[in-house]
């Protein structure tokens, strides 16, 4: 029957972001373990993630254009750290945000700020990945560790290998992501092509990655890129 329970967890959530008029999401990625008022700059990346959220829901078509329909509304993961300040910052403009959220042993409770109706529980990551995927018109990425970058490269090889369209892709904190990952060492020895690592680029402040994203094509309420037919970035 698993294949059943599959699709269960794929329409439940399909149905609910229909009836909510998502059409497109931004994702936002980023460790669980940070705290608002946690040490080192743990508390100015939840802030800025905060203030991401509101930022992108303000301004990014998350309260509806004149057709009804929401356009990059922030989408997260659902648990707590970095995903429960992005979906505050949604709720804090007034606009509605989604939580794919999954059964855990540990760190993976429901945050407080996911819109309810929007808020799911997967129990496959698979299914969880995809629905964080299909709709994703740009992705935010903040400090985190095995779980935050399997998913950030997860995104970057469907890019790399066609299966998805690439969408604007922002690395939060560039001095923490290139002490983590040596993006040239993967070029210089032959692992990857100089052109994959134009597939993202990194940014400093909320208001840097917003207008990163803007200037990478995202498209907002309003514009032609917004109102792109509605289709799965999946291929």
């Amino acid at each position: 029957m698993r294949g059943v329970r599959f699709l269960l967890e794929y329409a439940k959530a399909e149905e609910a972001l229909r009836n909510w008029s998502v059409r497109s999401t931004i994702v936002v990625f980023g460790s669980a373990r940070v705290r608002e008022n946690g040490p080192g700059r743990q508390a100015f990346w939840y802030d800025q993630a905060r203030r991401f959220g509101y930022i992108a829901s303000m301004h990014g078509g998350a309260l509806c254009d004149d057709e009804g329909v929401r356009h990059n509304v922030i989408a997260t993961g659902g648990g707590p750290g970095i995903m429960e300040a992005a979906n505050r910052g949604a709720m804090e403009a007034g606009a509605p945000s989604i939580g794919f959220n999954i059964t855990l042993p540990f760190e993976q409770e429901p945050n407080a700020y996911s819109t309810p109706d929007l808020t799911f529980r997967f129990h496959y990551f698979a299914m969880r990945k995809m629905h964080l995927a299909m709709r994703a018109k740009a992705l935010v990425v903040f400090p985190g560790g095995f779980g935050t970058l399997d998913e950030l490269f997860e995104i970057l090889t469907l890019a790399q290998t066609g299966k998805a369209p690439g969408v604007p892709t922002i690395l939060f904190d560039q001095s923490y992501w290139t002490s983590v990952i040596n993006f040239r060492v993967l070029v210089d020895q032959g692992m990857i092509n100089p052109e994959d690592v134009r597939l993202f680029e990194f940014a400093n402040s909320a208001e840097e990655a917003w207008r990163k994203l803007i200037s990478l094509g995202l498209g907002v309420a309003g514009s032609p890129h917004a109102r792109e037919e509605e289709k799965p970035n999946l291929v």
